[in-house]
């Protein structure tokens, strides 16, 4: 098995930041693999799968996910995946939920959510970068302040919109053995890192790695990237 994870962060009509991907370049990917036979399947799904309790996906298929919480995703995104029918998980940190002039709101994620096609997981509490705030604290008060992080997300989460969440996007992709072994106390089953290739069943469920989607990525070189997932796959498979 060998599953890409494409990660995007938010949309719009023009470049403004690193991380936004024009809205007509989204839609321009997800037609490319309506058209080329691709499957997009829900990342619960995939790890099901990873953890043996479900089969295999199916050939060329594809996972999507969407972090932060970028009003863009409700605006520019929900559209398109609804036109297409395909399913997403959107890993959120609730903070800035209904406070930040940037984020969704309630409303909008409990939408998507009732929609059937939205998963809505965390992104820990309000985001924080794990090696600084290791430096900055004492040993005790950062043990307590990963506890918050990642419970208080999962708490928010479930309360607001129901469902369970238990899949968790490392805030920067940063995370070490001591970070992996809080989540899983307090009832995370995957986590997802920002490593560039596609999910195997060699990787550690609490860093499965995801592809970083920038503006830049449209075209020959979206192609080129699931390509290349296809190559992976044949290397790995005939490594002995």
């Amino acid at each position: 098995m060998r599953v890409p994870i494409l990660l995007y962060h938010r949309f719009g009509p023009v470049v403004t930041d690193s991380m936004t991907v024009e809205t007509s370049v989204i839609a321009s990917q997800l037609k490319y693999l309506q058209v080329q036979g691709y499957t997009v399947i829900p990342l619960r799904r995939l790890v099901a799968s990873l953890a043996g309790k479900a089969p295999s996906p199916p050939d060329h298929a594809v996972v999507i996910t969407v972090d932060d919480g970028h009003e863009s995703v409700f605006t520019n995104l929900y559209p398109l995946i609804r036109r297409y029918h395909i399913p997403i998980t959107l890993f959120i940190y609730p903070s800035a939920i209904s406070n930040a002039s940037y984020a969704l709101t309630w409303q909008q994620l409990q939408e998507m959510k009732d929609s059937g096609l939205v998963d809505i997981q965390s992104h820990t509490y309000w985001h924080p970068n794990f090696k600084k705030e290791k430096k900055r604290l004492t040993a005790q008060e950062y043990e307590n302040f990963v506890h918050h992080q990642l419970l208080k997300s999962r708490e928010v989460l479930q309360q607001k919109l129901g469902g369970t969440v238990d899949m968790l996007a490392w805030p920067y992709g940063i995370y070490d053995d001591e970070l992996v072994n809080d989540a899983k106390r307090v009832g995370y089953i995957a986590g997802f890192s920002m490593a560039r290739h596609p999910v195997t069943r060699a990787d550690s469920m609490m860093a499965l790695p995801r592809y970083l989607m920038i503006n830049q990525v449209q075209g020959i070189v979206f192609e080129k990237l699931l390509a290349e997932s296809s190559r992976f796959r044949e290397k790995r498979e005939n490594q002995p």
